[in-house]
């Protein structure tokens, strides 16, 4: 099909045939987001999650610069800053020591850490208030799909019909192991414990002992999260069982072998360990079911790009998938989502296999480093560096034309107020310098701001709803050509 072709609107019996438009299967920050992002547009979803409780314990995560900005789309910040505390931008590329890039162009040139719990409450619960649904304790235990929707099947026997299915359901998925979906890549091939706890030595000696650590050994570290509780971080080597949680005397048995002391650690407040398996599914879609997230890709920690890369998988997938079941979808429309997305994760992939390799206390990684540490004194590469972590350099290949197309466009000032903050609703937008343009045969799904003062370089600009340009130019009939490419036939 051709993207100047549409799918049909659904018939009231074809509704009534589907119990959901969209079933997700995982209610992590991935599977919350979609469901907000598909209720913007009025789909019916369920999110399912396995779990009965949410977890207990507290994982302090990184929000980076874009996903901050998304935030800041949905109006959803302000919630989420009165929870975290804000960090600055500088040594996220593999821990180099570099303060932040000059004049950044976001007024969010930060990073903020927060509770991943708190994360997943907050956008469970903008989920909710939106119309979505959440079960707890509802596993995925199989599905069937068909041209006209998917038979998803729970643990305890139930069936529930839905348009589509969408697994975020982490790096272990069920939905991705039962779509067939292969998930290459490299194992595990270095062990690193990491948990919050207490410690029982003054701050003064703790400084001292990481800088003497960390000039060898980039896999450790203890940063301080509140009164007298830190964030521990120590390579796994030697520990007992992967299939078994760590337990706090193997972080006293690590930590004294790497720094020669314990720090005293008692009380903490979780215990987890990771490898550096590398892992990208080979396809994010097969017809009418789709993976996000972890479930799509999976990667070392280091520079805190995991739940980032979810996030934004969902936005990327939400306007998409929704355009879709309302019957506004152009034809491929739904094929860009693996189409932008999966170069995106891969990126992210190599990313962090060399951010791995410079932990390594070899003689050949440490001259890397060292090197690498140098050229971060210029500001070019500390920028492209710092891009690729916090995701504020993609540009999402959209055909030739000016730089701008495909990038995100900064939070700049409008006649309106911020630009973010006309993009609640999850819509399109035209920037319209000129006041010459129109988008009246889709104002049902974009919005138009003419407006002569807009900080832009160029006359106007077709915001897609992820805050993405897809277009650029003062040429109404060439507007009315990307409307159709990205939010269907005109209406009215």
């Amino acid at each position: 099909m051709d993207s100047g072709q549409f799918t049909a609107e659904p018939s009231s019996d074809d509704t009534a045939e589907h119990d959901f438009d969209v079933i997700i299967a995982g209610c992590g920050p991935t599977g919350a987001m979609l469901a907000a992002e598909l209720r913007l547009h009025d789909v019916r979803v369920l999110v399912l999650e396995k779990d009965t409780e949410p977890v207990s314990f507290v994982r302090i995560v990184a929000l980076h610069m874009r996903s901050i900005e998304l935030m800041a789309m949905r109006g959803l910040l302000d919630r989420l800053l009165q929870h975290g505390r804000r960090r600055p931008v500088g040594g996220l590329f593999a821990a180099l020591p570099a303060p932040a890039p000059a004049g950044l162009d976001s007024p969010y040139a930060y990073l903020l850490g927060i509770p991943q719990p708190v994360v997943v409450r907050l956008l469970e619960e903008h989920a909710v208030a939106l119309g979505a649904r959440v079960r707890r304790g509802g596993a995925v235990a199989g599905f069937q799909q068909d041209d006209e929707g998917v038979t998803v099947e729970l643990a305890d026997g139930e069936r529930l019909r839905a348009r589509h299915l969408v697994g975020c359901d982490g790096g272990r998925s069920t939905v991705r192991k039962l779509l067939g979906v292969g998930f290459p890549g490299e194992p595990s091939r270095n062990e690193t414990l990491m948990g919050e706890m207490e410690v029982g030595v003054p701050p003064e000696e703790i400084a001292a002992v990481v800088a003497r650590v960390r000039a060898t050994q980039q896999r450790f570290w203890l940063r301080p999260f509140g009164a007298e509780v830190y964030s521990v971080v120590v390579p796994a080597e030697g520990v007992g069982d992967r299939a078994e949680p760590p337990t706090l005397d193997d972080f006293k048995q690590q930590l004294r072998a790497v720094a020669g002391t314990d720090f005293g650690v008692h009380s903490p407040r979780w215990l987890s360990r990771f490898g550096d398996a590398t892992r990208l599914a080979e396809h994010y879609r097969i017809g009418r079911v789709l993976l996000a997230g972890d479930a799509a890709h999976i990667h070392p920690p280091t520079g805190g790009q995991g739940l980032n890369l979810g996030l934004q998988d969902a936005f990327n997938l939400g306007w998409k998938l929704a355009a879709q079941i309302r019957g506004r979808a152009p034809g491929t429309l739904l094929d860009t989502y693996e189409a932008e997305r999966r170069p995106v994760a891969a990126d992210v992939l190599d990313n962090t296999r060399a951010q791995m390799e410079l932990h390594s206390t070899e003689p050949g990684p440490r001259a890397v480093r060292r090197l690498l540490t140098e050229l971060m004194d210029i500001d070019e590469v500390n920028r492209r560096l710092t891009e690729k972590i916090t995701a504020t350099g993609i540009r999402y290949d959209l055909g030739e034309g000016p730089d701008l197309l495909g990038r995100r466009l900064p939070d700049i000032e409008t006649a309106q107020g911020r630009l973010y903050g006309l993009l609640h609703g999850g819509r399109g937008l035209l920037l319209d310098r000129t006041g010459r343009l129109s988008a009246d045969g889709w104002s049902d799904r974009v919005d138009h701001l003419a407006d002569p003062t807009a900080a832009l370089d160029v006359p106007c600009v077709l915001l897609r709803p992820d805050g993405h340009v897809a277009w650029t130019g003062d040429d109404q009939q060439e507007l009315e050509r990307h409307l159709s490419r990205w939010f269907g036939g005109r209406t009215g």
